[in-house]
């Protein structure tokens, strides 16, 4: 019975809509409209005998395979041709705190010369911290009607901070409501950078490119009144100009819509090697954050079990690198990332000066951008002689002493996406792009940089070549990836050791990108100009060499020189510093005892 009523509504069905379709065909040639069958099968309730209608829904993506996004509304109210005016009055504050220290003792220290086993902190004072303009604080800024402190700062920076002209991190209290959504303000003089714009200008510039996360960033000129000196200041002193930049905390995670609570490291010391007496778990006995965070500065999630697993799959050479690297990294942040950094020839990044961050529930590590003061810097370093590129800092070498890029850039095809990304962006980076920014941003600093206090540490002839020589940089840095094609990779020296009669070398062994034959020579001399050899040896594709009979005792430099079957050249990682700070690329210095003990310096 069920299954004829069932056949007699299907029947009824059809008929009703049969009809609809004749009546709407009649009826078209009188109406303007044609009838909404929809409509009628509604109206007499046939609709509910209809199969429903599913809706259109888009699934969900794998957290796994989401791209790096940038929170570009950051950046809508962004004005380069603009200065922020700071103004802090300085008191030493509570013992309690840590912040009951003066100007003077603020200024006085410094992050160098500590062991870099011990965390050590700056001295901090309490600021009454004010925006405003030349003439002074502003109604309806922050800190305007401030009577105590509302802040703390303090000296940031490594080597920096045993410059005259220091960078400082102003921290502020929560009830400030903070200034631009940030409560960590860190103020950078640049100290090394003649022009004082390079950073500001590589993170505007990657404001603009896919697959990276950039930084806000805001030129200052601060106002200091010290009221800790004795008698305590009454007026306020130009410090000069600074750029503001974010802070990457938590703070900047949520304003560029990352996730907050994610793992977050900042690369100390760090080639992607285990580490496995540094790098452990929280609960594991013998963990020291001191000691961790001479590799990794730990900036978010403590729990490591992540990190480790992507270190002991990463080192783990049985497991072809397409594999672990696919599943670990997002290759257009990987290349965007490198490309950008080889052709603005950022030479600081191997080991330092990035962030890693993974999603709290994702498996998937993500490498963002910090500090680029040494970038675009190769030409006026040269004539200058400030932060002289070593002989293997050129294209893909630079990285190549990296675990994980040494066994990525190995690969043929990625090889060709790095080569297809460094294209891309550079075809971004033209000399006009960069020329226009240039000009907004010398109309701004320059008065600040030709006038005191900035003026008694400026080389008017550097700062003038240095602003000439930026905008060819990317052409150079890219033809110099060309030639780290072609050359064999860098590698590293090993330890002498005697072996009864013989001296024996050894070293890493060196790659070729089209799989030539590289011939070592080992050279031995008494001085690190090698006019004086001593001894020499010649290898292929082998990597150790050892010299026959005895060796004088006194002192001695060693290198081995790498050659492919094109005749491209190449030295090792290692080098050699004099007794006045100059640096001698590819070379160690070992001694000879007179009981023939060798001990390498």
């Amino acid at each position: 019975m069920k299954k004829i009523f069932g056949a007699f509504l299907v029947t009824l069905v059809l008929i009703t809509l049969t009809a609809a379709s004749v009546i709407s065909l009649n009826l078209t040639e009188e109406m303007d409209e044609p009838l909404d069958v929809g409509e009628l099968v509604s109206e007499t309730g046939l609709d509910e005998l209809l199969p429903a209608k599913k809706a259109a829904i888009e699934s969900s993506p794998d957290i796994n395979t989401l791209p790096l996004v940038d929170n570009q509304a950051l950046y809508q109210y962004d004005d380069p041709s603009s200065v922020v005016v700071m103004y802090i009055t300085v008191r030493k504050g509570s013992p309690s705190d840590k912040a009951d220290h003066t100007w003077e003792e603020v200024n006085d220290a410094t992050n160098f010369f500590f062991n870099t086993t011990e965390i050590v902190e700056m001295p901090k004072a309490e600021i009454i911290f004010q925006i405003g303009d030349e003439n002074g604080p502003l109604p309806g800024e922050v800190g305007f009607s401030a009577v105590v402190p509302n802040a703390t700062i303090q000296v940031r920076g490594n080597s920096t901070s045993m410059m005259p002209q220091k960078s400082y991190k102003i921290v502020l209290r929560d009830n400030t409501g903070g200034w631009r959504g940030q409560y960590s303000i860190p103020i950078n003089k640049h100290i090394f950078d003649m022009t004082r714009i390079k950073n500001k200008l590589c993170f505007d510039l990657a404001q603009e490119l896919p697959h990276l996360v950039s930084y806000r960033t805001q030129f200052v000129q601060l106002y200091v009144k010290d009221e800790t000196s004795n008698p305590p200041a009454e007026k306020f002193i130009d410090y000069g100009l600074f750029t503001q930049i974010e802070q990457p905390n938590k703070d900047f995670l949520r304003n560029h819509q990352l996730d907050p609570n994610a793992h977050f490291y900042k690369a100390e010391f760090f080639e992607f090697f285990r580490y496995p007496d540094e790098i452990r778990m929280a609960d594991d006995p013998a963990y020291d954050l001191q000691v961790f965070e001479t590799k990794l500065e730990v900036k978010g999630n403590e729990n490591h079990e992540k990190l480790i697993r992507l270190l002991d799959e990463i080192n783990n050479n049985a497991v072809p690198i397409e594999e672990t690297f696919e599943k670990y990294f997002d290759l257009d942040n990987y290349f965007s990332w490198m490309a950008f950094n080889i052709l603005i020839g950022n030479l600081d990044t191997t080991s330092s000066n990035y962030f890693l961050y993974s999603p709290q529930n994702s498996e998937r590590w993500y490498f963002l951008m910090w500090d680029y003061d040494s970038a675009l810097d190769r030409q006026a370093s040269e004539i200058f002689g400030e932060n002289t590129p070593q002989y293997w800092q050129t294209g893909l070498h630079t990285y190549m002493g990296v675990v994980l890029h040494n066994r990525v850039l190995k690969v043929e095809k990625y090889r060709q996406l790095l080569d297809e990304r460094i294209n891309e962006i550079k075809a971004f980076l033209s000399e006009e792009r960069i020329q226009a920014k240039l000009e907004t941003y010398r109309a701004v600093t320059e008065p600040y940089l030709m006038r005191m206090p900035d003026f008694y540490y400026i080389n008017p002839e550097a700062l003038e070549f240095g602003y000439a020589a930026i905008p060819s940089e990317i052409e150079q840095n890219y033809q110099l990836y060309q030639e780290s094609l072609i050359k064999p990779v860098p590698f590293y020296l090993g330890t002498p050791q005697r072996i009864g009669e013989e001296l024996q070398f050894n070293w890493s062994e060196s790659y070729d990108f089209k799989g030539e034959d590289i011939t070592y020579v080992l050279q031995v001399s008494q001085d690190y100009d090698f006019t004086k050899i001593v001894a020499e040896a010649t290898v292929v594709n082998y990597t150790e060499a050892s010299i026959k009979g005895d060796l004088a005792p006194g002192t001695y430099f060693w290198r081995v020189v790498a050659t492919n079957e094109s005749g491209q050249v190449q030295y090792a990682f290692d080098y050699y510093r004099d007794p006045d700070d100059f640096i001698f690329d590819g070379m160690r210095q070992f001694y000879v005892f007179s009981d023939g003990s060798v001990v390498q310096r």
